[in-house]
């Protein structure tokens, strides 16, 4: 495995800047979640890495070697993106297979017998093996082009998106999958979603993109509890941060415009009055929205609460966010 380095990267496409001045560092076996919305610069990231993509700007290494010039196959890196590639005409089994059977790798077919099953167990396709890659779903589809990737000991593996075309519950168990074969092996893995669950419950470390840009980069829970920017405090949270005028509950430092709020953040029972707006029980929490002198919010609340819609509930801040009015964080 190797750490990964992206040092001044720079992409256009034509008048679009897709990265601007990206440098990050995955370290050697980590689990590194690229996040932001379309069009933040996440895939593009990827394949410079990749090397579908070449950087207008900037250098990529993995571990001490400079990429530059080589192709993808020369980087020893395994890719499972979004669009599935699947060989058609061949079946599951000798989908997942062909990667070990490169003229490069040279694997005795006993020990690929033996991974394909492992690999097959894991993503719940065993059932499959005999299948042409026609006969599946979408899903399952999805499922043989991560398992192409997990087969194989690659100094890198790169991901994006691979869960979002599967079922909820599915999407859960993999979840628990991939982070466990990736803490298990060792694994250097660089991983794009928008989705801010995946991030939190997989990643050893998060890079948050905002137009091509790197606005922060660290642990979840360091984004979580020190977020640099109201855009970095949204990209992370369920419920998402609430954002207030700064003088909502006074006491704002200097320069201060916004008061971000987490649910946990909002301490019920003393302070000023806000009205409850709608209860939403979700069976192991329950949502409370509230109006507080005319701006929504949403807290947590006891489960088994008796609130509803018209109550009334006093609230205060405790160790809240303040941020100025370009949206950067104020100590």
């Amino acid at each position: 495995m190797a750490d990964v380095t992206l040092s001044g990267v720079s992409k256009t496409f034509g008048a679009d800047t897709a990265l601007s001045d990206v440098s990050m560092t995955v370290p050697d076996g980590s689990f590194v979640v690229l996040l932001g919305p379309t069009g933040a610069g996440k895939t593009t990231t990827l394949r410079m890495v990749s090397g579908l993509d070449k950087p207008d700007s900037g250098t990529v290494k993995i571990g001490d070697r400079d990429m530059a010039g080589l192709t993808p196959a020369q980087r020893d890196v395994a890719m499972v993106f979004q669009q599935y590639s699947l060989y058609p005409h061949l079946t599951v089994r000798q989908n997942l297979e062909f990667p070990l059977k490169s003229p490069i790798l040279k694997t005795p077919q006993a020990a690929i017998d033996v991974k394909v099953g492992e690999v097959a167990e894991i993503l719940q396709i065993s059932h499959k093996l005999d299948n042409k890659a026609t006969a599946l779903s979408g899903g399952e589809m999805q499922r043989v082009s991560i398992g192409r990737a997990l087969v194989r000991n690659p100094a890198v593996y790169l991901m994006d998106e691979p869960l979002s075309s599967l079922d909820a519950k599915l999407r859960s168990d993999l979840r628990i999958e991939l982070k466990n074969i990736q803490a298990n092996s060792g694994a250097t893995l660089l991983y794009v979603t928008h989705d801010q669950i995946e991030a939190m419950t997989m990643a050893t470390h998060v890079g948050v993109l905002d137009n091509g840009k790197l606005v922060q980069f660290g642990t979840p829970r360091e984004i979580y509890e020190n977020p640099v920017s109201v855009y970095a405090a949204s990209r992370l949270g369920q419920p998402r941060i609430n954002v207030l005028p700064a003088e909502s509950f006074g006491g704002a430092p200097n320069g201060a415009v916004n008061i971000g709020l987490r649910p946990e953040q909002i301490i019920q029972g003393e302070g000023e009055d806000s009205t409850v707006s709608r209860v939403e029980r979700l069976g192991d929490q329950t949502r409370l929205h509230l109006i507080f002198k005319g701006h929504d919010i949403v807290t947590v609340t006891d489960a088994h609460t008796r609130l509803t819609g018209g109550d009334i509930v006093k609230i205060r801040p405790r160790n809240p966010h303040y941020f100025d009015a370009d949206g950067a964080r104020v100590a």
